[in-house]
């Protein structure tokens, strides 16, 4: 995502991380979650679960903006993020 202009405290902001879990035997094969993110961390996969259907596996887990959007959208509740709590910056004072 390109921005016309940066944040003043960019380097004093740690923004949290997230990583994509997937429940392979609930999915559906919808790939809502694979059209819907934002930043295209998720692609259609090629193995099949016990259902039929072709789960989405995570193509690039750092570029994940951890926005929830793929968790919210996914109507059998199939994904969810673990996130991480960003590391603190020692502040001298």
């Amino acid at each position: 995502m390109k921005y016309w202009r940066r944040p003043l405290d960019l380097d004093k902001v740690c923004l949290p991380r997230a990583e994509v879990r997937i429940i392979e035997e609930r999915c559906k094969g919808c790939n809502y979650c694979v059209t819907y993110c934002p930043r295209n961390v998720l692609v259609t996969g090629e193995k099949f679960n016990s259902k039929g259907y072709y789960p989405p596996h995570v193509k690039n887990q750092d570029e994940c903006a951890s926005c929830g959007l793929c968790q919210m959208i996914c109507p059998e509740f199939a994904i969810y993020h673990i996130v991480q709590r960003p590391e603190v910056a020692e502040q001298s004072v």
